[in-house]
This record gives structure tokens, C-alpha cells and sequence, in this order.
């Protein structure tokens, strides 16, 4: 997909927001938000292979998250796990690649051997690469490419004036994976909450007030159109 720019659209990224709101405005508990959500997933990534896109990156869990109650990171935790044995066949079918990004260790230890299988399997597959973001912040990313390279600066593989922005490029969590052209917040709030901190330097964004579980194939394509009459100019000029 191109915008007006001709730039190639490659990379989505969704902050998926809203989910207790949207439980709340219907007299529910927060985790029937999160059960809801389900369906928006399924949309994007329905909707990216239709268009060829090649990634799709879903913010699920901050590291920030771990300080919701007990009770909620449980449940989210058991809903990832359903997710992925419940969605496993169909995205191997679709060609999807699942991969991961953020903390991975700090994932239970059931959830993260059900990813881990499920990027096995699919790890061949050539269609949209679905990322999850999970125990992920991008402080946190750049602290952890920060050591690494402190690390062999110490060791003295690495001068510090060997240091550029394309070596702390290549010591993120996915360093192969192209920058997002277009970030999509859901819900009306207009901030990246700690998402790709690095990465955005030069994406578009998209804000929009429909709240994730109400966000279905017809929004995600009003937020791509409206990243498509964008210019985008990276610095320069036209």
C-alpha cells in the first residue's frame, strides 16, 4: 500500500486502548473490555493481509501493566494464552508470522511456552508478521540496547565513537523490523504511553475516539486512508 508520499506503507502499529472503558460504559467488569477485544485483533490482521502489509505490530501489555491488580494481569495472562491456542491454526492458514517483542521473560511460564510454540510453528510462514507487544516499554528497550552497547564498550569491542544511531538501531528488541510508517491510537487519548519510543521518530499518527473493541475492519481502513492523504517529507522538502 503507498501513500500519496509514495512512501510504502510496511508497518502498522496499534496502541490498543480502551478495552475498561468500553466494559464500563456497558455496566461490565474491566476484564469483559479485554475478552471484547478479541474480535478488533482478528480485523486488523484480517484486514493487513488483504492489503499486503508485511507488519503489524499490537501493543498488548506495558511494562507498566504489571502494576494493574492481581486479578486483571491474571486474566489477561489466560486470555493470551486462549488467544494463541484459539488462533493458532488460522494464523499458520493465513501465512502469518507471530512474533514477539519486549520482555519476554518476565511472561508466566504457561503463557510464554504457548508463544513460544506458536512462533515456532509459524516461523517459516511469508505473509504479515503479527507482533506482539508484551512486557514491553520503550524505555525499557533502549535501556536494554544501552547496556548491551556499555557492555562492549567495556570490553572494548566498541569505541564510544564508534557509536551512531544505526548501532543502537541494531541493538533493539527487533532490529529487522522497519520503523512503523502509521501508529493508531484507540479510545481519543493522544500519547504514545511509552510505545516505541525510538522507532516513531518519523511515523504518522493516527488518533481516533472509537474505543478498541468497537475498532473493526471499516475504522482501521478510515485510519489508513487518513494516513494516506498524509505527506510525508521525513525532514525534507517536498
Amino acid at each position: 500500500m503507498k501513500s500519496d508520499s509514495g512512501a510504502n506503507l510496511r508497518h502498522i502499529a496499534i496502541i490498543m486502548d480502551g478495552n475498561g472503558r468500553w466494559a464500563r460504559k456497558r455496566g461490565l467488569p474491566r476484564i469483559k473490555g479485554h475478552d471484547a477485544a478479541e474480535k478488533s485483533i482478528h480485523d486488523a490482521v484480517e484486514v493487513c493481509g488483504e492489503l499486503g502489509i508485511e507488519f503489524l505490530t499490537l501493543y498488548a501489555f506495558s511494562t507498566e501493566n504489571w502494576s494493574r491488580p492481581k486479578a486483571e494481569v491474571s486474566f489477561i495472562m489466560k486470555l493470551l494464552s486462549r488467544f494463541i491456542k484459539g488462533n493458532i491454526d488460522d494464523l499458520d492458514r493465513k501465512n502469518v508470522k507471530l512474533r514477539t517483542t519486549g520482555r519476554l521473560q518476565d511472561i508466566p511460564d504457561g503463557p510464554r511456552r504457548d508463544l513460544e510454540l506458536a512462533m515456532e510453528r509459524t516461523s517459516g510462514n511469508t505473509g504479515l508478521t503479527l507482533v506482539l507487544a508484551l512486557s514491553y516499554g520503550g524505555r525499557a528497550e533502549l535501556r536494554d540496547a544501552f547496556v548491551e552497547i556499555a557492555e562492549n564498550t567495556a570490553s572494548g569491542s566498541v569505541s564510544p565513537a564508534d557509536i551512531t544511531e544505526e548501532m543502537i538501531s541494531a541493538h533493539l528488541y527487533n532490529s529487522d523490523v522497519p520503523d512503523p510508517d502509521v501508529i493508531i491510537r484507540t479510545s481519543g487519548e493522544q500519547r504514545l504511553s511509552n510505545f516505541l519510543l525510538w522507532q516513531s521518530a518519523y511515523s504518522e499518527f493516527v488518533f481516533t475516539p472509537v474505543l478498541w473493541p468497537d475498532f473493526h475492519a471499516e475504522q482501521l481502513r478510515d485510519a489508513l486512508e487518513e494516513y494516506r492523504i498524509r505527506k510525508r517529507r521525513f525532514g525534507g522538502l517536498e
